[in-house]
Protein backbone atom coordinates (compact mmCIF):
# COMPACT_ATOMS: atom_id res chain seq x y z
CA UNK A 1 0.00 0.00 0.00
CA UNK A 2 1.09 3.26 -0.73
CA UNK A 3 1.10 6.33 1.84
CA UNK A 4 -0.43 9.38 1.22
CA UNK A 5 2.79 12.15 1.75
CA UNK A 6 1.45 14.94 3.49
CA UNK A 7 3.47 18.41 3.76
CA UNK A 8 4.35 19.52 7.06
CA UNK A 9 1.82 22.49 7.39
CA UNK A 10 -0.89 19.27 5.79
CA UNK A 11 -0.28 17.60 7.88
CA UNK A 12 -0.89 19.47 11.33
CA UNK A 13 -3.64 21.09 9.87
CA UNK A 14 -4.57 16.92 9.84
CA UNK A 15 -3.39 16.02 13.00
CA UNK A 16 -5.87 19.35 14.57
CA UNK A 17 -8.61 17.81 12.74
CA UNK A 18 -8.75 14.41 13.36
CA UNK A 19 -8.11 15.57 16.92
CA UNK A 20 -11.26 17.24 16.62
CA UNK A 21 -13.40 14.44 15.06
CA UNK A 22 -12.15 12.33 17.91
CA UNK A 23 -13.13 14.72 20.64
CA UNK A 24 -17.01 14.96 18.85
CA UNK A 25 -17.41 11.74 20.02
CA UNK A 26 -15.20 10.86 23.02
CA UNK A 27 -13.68 12.93 25.99
CA UNK A 28 -10.77 14.84 25.12
CA UNK A 29 -8.82 12.47 28.32
CA UNK A 30 -8.80 9.77 25.66
CA UNK A 31 -7.32 11.22 22.91
CA UNK A 32 -3.66 10.15 22.58
CA UNK A 33 -0.79 10.80 20.46
CA UNK A 34 -0.63 7.28 18.94
CA UNK A 35 -4.44 8.05 17.55
CA UNK A 36 -3.17 10.28 16.10
CA UNK A 37 -0.04 8.52 14.32
CA UNK A 38 -2.17 5.70 13.68
CA UNK A 39 -5.31 7.75 12.10
CA UNK A 40 -2.43 9.36 9.71
CA UNK A 41 -0.04 6.13 9.19
CA UNK A 42 2.72 8.38 10.44
CA UNK A 43 5.60 7.96 13.33
CA UNK A 44 4.88 9.75 16.79
CA UNK A 45 8.33 11.37 15.61
CA UNK A 46 6.19 13.29 13.36
CA UNK A 47 3.47 14.56 15.47
CA UNK A 48 6.31 16.25 17.99
CA UNK A 49 7.60 18.26 14.77
CA UNK A 50 4.43 20.10 15.08
CA UNK A 51 3.77 19.97 19.21
CA UNK A 52 6.05 19.22 21.67
CA UNK A 53 3.56 17.28 23.88
CA UNK A 54 -0.06 16.40 23.89
CA UNK A 55 -0.92 19.71 25.61
CA UNK A 56 0.56 21.96 22.79
CA UNK A 57 -1.79 20.29 20.70
CA UNK A 58 -4.84 20.59 22.56
CA UNK A 59 -4.32 24.65 23.23
CA UNK A 60 -4.01 24.44 19.28
CA UNK A 61 -7.56 22.65 18.97
CA UNK A 62 -8.77 25.45 21.82
CA UNK A 63 -7.29 28.21 19.58
CA UNK A 64 -9.21 26.67 16.38
CA UNK A 65 -12.24 25.74 18.23
CA UNK A 66 -12.53 29.27 19.72
CA UNK A 67 -11.64 31.06 16.04
CA UNK A 68 -14.77 28.74 14.63
CA UNK A 69 -17.24 30.11 17.79
CA UNK A 70 -16.04 33.61 17.93
CA UNK A 71 -15.95 34.22 14.18
CA UNK A 72 -19.42 32.98 13.50
CA UNK A 73 -20.90 35.44 16.42
CA UNK A 74 -19.01 38.12 15.29
CA UNK A 75 -20.41 37.71 11.70
CA UNK A 76 -24.07 38.37 13.20
CA UNK A 77 -22.75 41.20 15.81
CA UNK A 78 -21.22 43.13 12.33
CA UNK A 79 -24.34 42.87 10.17
CA UNK A 80 -25.41 46.09 9.84
CA UNK A 81 -28.97 44.93 8.04
CA UNK A 82 -29.84 43.24 11.56
CA UNK A 83 -31.66 44.89 14.34
CA UNK A 84 -30.15 45.14 17.88
CA UNK A 85 -32.54 43.05 19.65
CA UNK A 86 -32.52 40.08 16.90
CA UNK A 87 -28.08 40.47 16.96
CA UNK A 88 -28.26 39.96 20.79
CA UNK A 89 -30.86 37.14 19.94
CA UNK A 90 -29.69 35.27 17.61
CA UNK A 91 -25.82 35.21 19.65
CA UNK A 92 -27.17 33.81 22.21
CA UNK A 93 -28.91 31.27 19.84
CA UNK A 94 -25.51 30.38 18.32
CA UNK A 95 -24.13 30.15 21.18
CA UNK A 96 -26.37 27.88 22.76
CA UNK A 97 -26.19 25.03 19.72
CA UNK A 98 -22.60 25.44 19.80
CA UNK A 99 -22.62 24.05 23.07
CA UNK A 100 -25.61 21.79 22.25
CA UNK A 101 -23.32 20.11 19.20
CA UNK A 102 -20.28 20.27 20.45
CA UNK A 103 -20.62 19.44 23.93
CA UNK A 104 -16.93 18.17 24.56
CA UNK A 105 -15.41 21.12 22.69
CA UNK A 106 -17.31 23.42 24.48
CA UNK A 107 -16.26 22.31 28.09
CA UNK A 108 -12.64 22.31 26.63
CA UNK A 109 -12.46 25.40 25.16
CA UNK A 110 -13.64 27.06 28.72
CA UNK A 111 -12.59 24.32 30.88
CA UNK A 112 -9.89 26.08 34.08
CA UNK A 113 -6.87 24.55 32.57
CA UNK A 114 -6.51 26.36 29.59
CA UNK A 115 -8.58 29.38 30.81
CA UNK A 116 -5.63 31.57 29.51
CA UNK A 117 -6.69 30.60 26.05
CA UNK A 118 -10.06 32.00 26.14
CA UNK A 119 -8.91 34.92 27.61
CA UNK A 120 -6.74 35.82 24.87
CA UNK A 121 -9.11 34.85 22.07
CA UNK A 122 -12.18 36.14 23.37
CA UNK A 123 -12.14 38.61 26.41
CA UNK A 124 -8.86 40.80 24.69
CA UNK A 125 -10.26 44.25 24.50
CA UNK A 126 -7.35 45.33 21.41
CA UNK A 127 -7.53 41.55 19.64
CA UNK A 128 -9.62 42.84 16.61
CA UNK A 129 -13.20 41.11 16.00
CA UNK A 130 -13.66 39.39 19.27
CA UNK A 131 -17.38 38.07 19.48
CA UNK A 132 -17.22 39.67 23.71
CA UNK A 133 -16.17 42.81 22.45
CA UNK A 134 -18.15 43.26 19.36
CA UNK A 135 -21.26 42.46 21.80
CA UNK A 136 -20.26 45.46 23.72
CA UNK A 137 -19.94 47.70 20.83
CA UNK A 138 -23.60 46.41 19.80
CA UNK A 139 -24.82 47.31 23.81
CA UNK A 140 -23.16 50.75 23.25
CA UNK A 141 -24.81 51.18 20.25
CA UNK A 142 -28.07 50.74 21.96
CA UNK A 143 -27.48 52.86 24.36
CA UNK A 144 -26.56 55.74 22.20
CA UNK A 145 -29.76 55.55 20.35
CA UNK A 146 -31.27 55.25 23.84
CA UNK A 147 -32.78 51.76 23.43
CA UNK A 148 -30.74 50.53 26.15
CA UNK A 149 -30.42 51.80 29.31
CA UNK A 150 -27.47 53.53 30.27
CA UNK A 151 -25.52 51.40 32.57
CA UNK A 152 -22.15 50.48 32.41
CA UNK A 153 -22.21 48.76 29.05
CA UNK A 154 -18.83 46.26 30.37
CA UNK A 155 -21.27 45.14 32.94
CA UNK A 156 -24.38 44.62 30.74
CA UNK A 157 -22.42 43.06 28.74
CA UNK A 158 -20.96 40.11 31.10
CA UNK A 159 -24.60 39.89 32.03
CA UNK A 160 -26.17 38.48 28.03
CA UNK A 161 -23.29 36.92 27.80
CA UNK A 162 -22.88 34.97 31.43
CA UNK A 163 -26.39 34.28 30.45
CA UNK A 164 -25.74 32.71 27.86
CA UNK A 165 -22.54 30.65 28.94
CA UNK A 166 -24.39 29.83 31.86
CA UNK A 167 -27.77 27.99 29.87
CA UNK A 168 -25.23 26.70 27.48
CA UNK A 169 -23.19 24.71 30.51
CA UNK A 170 -27.01 24.08 32.23
CA UNK A 171 -28.46 21.90 28.97
CA UNK A 172 -25.33 20.03 28.07
CA UNK A 173 -24.30 19.19 31.92
CA UNK A 174 -27.36 19.15 34.37
CA UNK A 175 -28.95 16.70 35.83
CA UNK A 176 -32.27 17.96 34.29
CA UNK A 177 -33.15 17.20 30.62
CA UNK A 178 -34.58 20.23 29.05
CA UNK A 179 -33.33 19.20 25.15
CA UNK A 180 -37.32 19.31 24.33
CA UNK A 181 -38.06 22.79 26.12
CA UNK A 182 -34.34 24.44 25.83
CA UNK A 183 -35.70 27.04 22.68
CA UNK A 184 -38.85 27.84 24.78
CA UNK A 185 -36.49 28.56 28.21
CA UNK A 186 -34.22 30.32 25.89
CA UNK A 187 -36.72 32.65 24.63
CA UNK A 188 -38.20 33.30 28.03
CA UNK A 189 -34.78 34.05 29.73
CA UNK A 190 -33.96 36.34 26.49
CA UNK A 191 -37.19 37.65 27.35
CA UNK A 192 -36.20 38.35 30.80
CA UNK A 193 -33.26 40.32 29.86
CA UNK A 194 -34.05 42.39 27.95
CA UNK A 195 -37.28 43.40 30.13
CA UNK A 196 -34.73 44.45 32.57
CA UNK A 197 -32.20 46.53 30.14
CA UNK A 198 -34.28 48.50 27.54
CA UNK A 199 -35.89 51.81 27.96
CA UNK A 200 -38.95 51.49 26.42
CA UNK A 201 -40.76 48.32 24.68
CA UNK A 202 -41.31 50.79 21.82
CA UNK A 203 -37.95 50.82 20.63
CA UNK A 204 -37.99 47.47 19.82
CA UNK A 205 -37.63 45.93 16.60
CA UNK A 206 -37.16 42.02 15.41
CA UNK A 207 -37.25 40.58 12.26
CA UNK A 208 -37.67 37.34 13.63
CA UNK A 209 -41.76 36.41 13.77
CA UNK A 210 -40.97 34.56 16.79
CA UNK A 211 -39.41 37.59 18.70
CA UNK A 212 -42.60 39.75 17.57
CA UNK A 213 -44.82 37.74 19.44
CA UNK A 214 -43.31 38.28 22.96
CA UNK A 215 -41.76 41.76 22.56
CA UNK A 216 -45.33 43.35 23.17
CA UNK A 217 -45.69 42.06 26.47
CA UNK A 218 -42.55 43.77 28.03
CA UNK A 219 -42.79 46.12 30.40
CA UNK A 220 -40.23 48.84 31.65
CA UNK A 221 -40.48 51.52 34.03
Amino acid sequence: MIKKEYHHGDLKKEFIQIALDFIAKDDVDKLTLKILSGSTGTSRSAIYKHFKNKDALIEKIIEYGFEIFNDKMVAILKDDSITLVDKIYLTGKLYIDFAKINPNLYRLLFCKKYAHIGDEMMNNAHKKDSAFWELKKVVEYGQKENILRKNDSYKQTLVIWSSMHGFSSFIIDSFMDVSEIYEDIYIDMFETLLAGMVTSKDKLISTIPLLNRFLEPIRCE
